[in-house]
């Protein structure tokens, strides 16, 4: 018979002794269970005590157990976490836009912000909405209308008729638009523009229907229909009447700079001579080049052969009040604003043209002085000047009668003629001022010019124009017409005053565009405070 294997017993089992202890304590554990009391009741009068949660008795740790992890951060840990919480916020890059800018967005700040966007998508034609948006972007460049202004109201018209995948591009004289629908083939179109006349008050009728169209109460339809009344309606004020604003012009700017009653009416009469002369020449298909040169030429001719005929009168005065007409004020603004808003090449074709007109002004002078000298004319008396003979409220109707003359020939909007003026006379008024303290005068028309171009936005806004509607008319008499005579008169017949001329030239250059910039600063200062305005214009607009 096999004997029985031996048992293994392992270090940790317990021996028998052990086993024998174990099985006692368990019965006895058993017995006192078995005996224990039956709970006590709780009397029916006593309250009932709320219920306290159960909480697990905290088990008891071995003197020689190792550390556990607490279940709570220390509070003094907390602060130190903000901390790298804000310094990791302020280490951190700037995150990447997840998507590209919606051409929308580009509304921002314009009168036609967040426009009444078509959700439904564009109707089958949509090659319509895009030849009107280029005939409207036509119209408002023949009129005068800056770059900037031209983009947003195609922008604010597309979105409106549901032609959200948009892009435009401007130049001096063309403006394309790309429109790519998802799964559609592209449509590119493109628009010359190849003329230009003075029509502020159709410029301020386009303002008005853009923002119709961007409130979404005007169809595709009616929009053509108004766009084509406003092409063929009529300019506010006759032919006869333009050219009697300009002679009025310049009999106010001839008193304004310092000339007598007699002075004033001969720049009253050859203003309206080379308003003649000027459209003549536009009939004949001139260029605008040698046009303004001739007309600046017999202006100062005028004024020498009165000189020449020993009339007591201040011929570089006389001369001052022709020219300031021919200076292109609108175009170096609409310059100016295009460079500052981004639109280089447009800014670029603009300044451009805009230096020729005055070199062409310049060279019309010249001529004129040559001219005059070899004929006999004896020296004029151009450096002296004791500014304006008469009391600074008179003054301030001269500014006032000479931008209402300037709205007349701009062919601004009835109702603007007024607000347009008395914003020139707030300007005046600040020049003065700032004048008085000491202020340059380089710097001074600046200055107004900056308060002329924020209240020509106020003032716009709340009669439904553009601001440059307002604000070129206004900045007119800031322009410093005599200083460009003089200096001309300088280069051209004085050779010890060569140098001298250059400078005043440039001075007088620097000044000019100082006023354009100051236009547009003051445009653009005013954009934050305005933001209600055009909306309350919107909303008058949308109950009509």
């Amino acid at each position: 018979m096999a004997e029985a294997l031996p048992v293994i017993q392992r270090p940790f089992d317990p021996s028998e002794d052990e086993k024998k202890k174990l099985a006692a304590g368990r019965g006895s554990g058993r017995k006192a269970r078995g005996a224990a009391a039956p709970p006590k009741k709780r009397p029916a009068t006593e309250p009932r005590t709320p219920r306290q949660g159960r909480q697990r008795p905290s088990a008891p740790r071995p003197a020689d157990a190792l550390p556990t992890t607490p279940e709570r951060v220390p509070s003094s840990s907390r602060p130190n976490a903000a901390a790298r919480s804000m310094l990791r916020r302020l280490v951190q890059g700037e995150s990447p836009p997840t998507q590209a800018m919606s051409i929308v967005e580009r509304l921002a700040g314009s009168p036609y912000a967040n426009p009444m966007v078509q959700v439904a998508g564009p109707d089958a034609s949509a090659r319509k909405a895009l030849d009107f948006a280029l005939s409207l972007a036509e119209t408002m460049f023949r009129y005068g209308a800056g770059a900037l202004e031209v983009e947003t109201s195609i922008i604010a018209v597309t979105a409106a008729f549901g032609l959200d995948n948009i892009e435009v591009d401007i130049t001096n004289q063309s403006v394309v638009l790309n429109y790519s629908a998802k799964d559609q083939t592209p449509t590119t179109v493109l628009r010359v523009v190849r003329s230009w006349t003075n029509n502020y008050a159709g410029l301020t009728a386009i303002h008005r229907l853009v923002s119709d169209i961007a409130d979404g109460g005007v169809s595709r339809t009616e929009a053509v229909q108004r766009l084509d009344e406003i092409t063929h309606r009529p300019k506010p004020f006759p032919r006869w009447m333009v050219t009697a604003a300009f002679g009025i012009f310049a009999a106010a700017i001839v008193a304004f700079t310092g000339g007598t009653v007699l002075a004033s009416l001969i720049g009253f009469v050859s203003c309206i001579l080379v308003d003649l002369v000027s459209r003549k020449l536009g009939e004949w298909r001139v260029p605008e080049f040698f046009s303004v040169a001739t007309s600046s030429a017999l202006v100062t001719l005028i004024a020498m052969l009165f000189w020449w005929l020993q009339v007591p009168i201040a011929p570089a005065l006389v001369v001052v009040g022709g020219i300031l007409l021919l200076l292109p004020t609108g175009r170096l603004v609409s310059a100016t604003q295009d460079a500052i808003n981004g639109f280089p090449v447009t800014a670029a074709g603009r300044f451009l043209s805009a230096i020729l007109i005055f070199a062409a002004l310049v060279a019309g002078i010249a001529v004129a002085l040559v001219a005059g000298t070899a004929l006999g004319i004896p020296e004029l008396e151009v450096l002296d000047s004791s500014g304006s003979q008469y009391p600074w409220p008179v003054v301030a109707v001269l500014v006032f009668i000479s931008v209402s003359m300037i709205c007349i020939a701009e062919q601004t909007d009835v109702k603007l003629v007024i607000p347009t003026s008395l914003v020139a006379v707030a300007g005046y008024l600040f020049l003065i001022t700032v004048m008085t303290a000491g202020v340059g005068y380089r710097l001074a028309p600046a200055l107004a010019a900056i308060l002329i171009g924020a209240l020509s936005r106020v003032v716009a806004l709340r009669l439904g124009a553009p601001q440059l509607v307002v604000a070129v008319p206004a900045v007119l008499f800031l322009y410093p017409g005599l200083t460009i005579f003089r200096s001309m008169y300088m280069l051209t017949l004085d050779s010890a005053l060569v140098s001298d001329g250059a400078l005043g030239l440039f001075n007088a250059l620097t000044v000019v565009l100082a006023i354009a910039a100051g236009v547009v600063l003051g445009d653009n200062l005013a954009r934050p405070f305005t933001r209600k305005l055009s909306s309350n214009e919107r909303q008058r607009n949308r109950r009509r």
